[in-house]
């Protein structure tokens, strides 16, 4: 089955985009929600967890307590790659058990913030990426989540530019609220059922 990864940097409409492609039938695994739920779900990540950040990544109910755990890594890279190289394998084993799931779908979605980061667009057949200028994902995002322009860049510090993710993408959709989203979708639609055709 045909596999497109979908990407962009914070505010820049992914989302947005995926559901779109859901409107069209198409499943779309979204990463980022996976994540959250096996890092409780997966007995060995639950472990692995455990064993690098200390039993009180855990509540006695056995959620996770992610404040506990923010406060570790997002003011340590080392500590945020080392959560990382816990969690994307695990979210990795989750969309091939998914995808294995899925039957009557020309192609499948995976939507995923770290997508080039992850190197998890290896295991898909093609990228697209979702692109908008930064003034305009700041402030989209400072709406959307009551943060500080300033909370929205160091976030996006985190990533990879735009810039280099339009180098690695084979794809891209402009979501810059200047071209219209829905025509960019139906044509990318379109290409992809092409594709997914033997």
């Amino acid at each position: 089955m045909l596999k497109i990864g979908i990407t962009g940097n914070i505010g820049s409409g992914k989302t947005t985009v995926s559901k779109l492609f859901e409107i069209l039938g198409i499943p779309v695994f979204y990463a980022d929600i996976a994540a959250k739920t096996i890092m409780t779900d997966d007995p060995q990540l639950v472990i692995d967890i455990k064993k690098a950040f200390g039993d009180a990544a855990y509540l006695t109910d056995g959620s996770l307590d992610r404040k506990y755990l923010a406060n570790i890594v997002f003011n340590d890279d080392a500590q945020l790659a080392k959560l990382n190289a816990l969690t994307h394998p695990a979210v990795f084993r989750a969309f091939d058990t998914w995808v294995a799931g899925i039957k009557n779908a020309p192609y499948v979605i995976k939507e995923a913030a770290l997508l080039f980061e992850s190197t998890s667009y290896k295991m898909c057949d093609y990228s697209l990426l979702i692109t908008a200028p930064l003034i305009l994902r700041i402030e989209r995002v400072t709406q959307r989540d009551g943060v500080t322009a300033a909370e929205v860049q160091a976030r996006e510090a985190k990533q990879f530019t735009q810039e280099k993710k339009r180098e690695l993408a084979d794809y891209t959709i402009e979501n810059d609220e200047k071209q219209l989203l829905i025509p960019q979708v139906l044509e990318l639609h379109e290409t992809f059922l092409q594709l997914a055709t033997p």
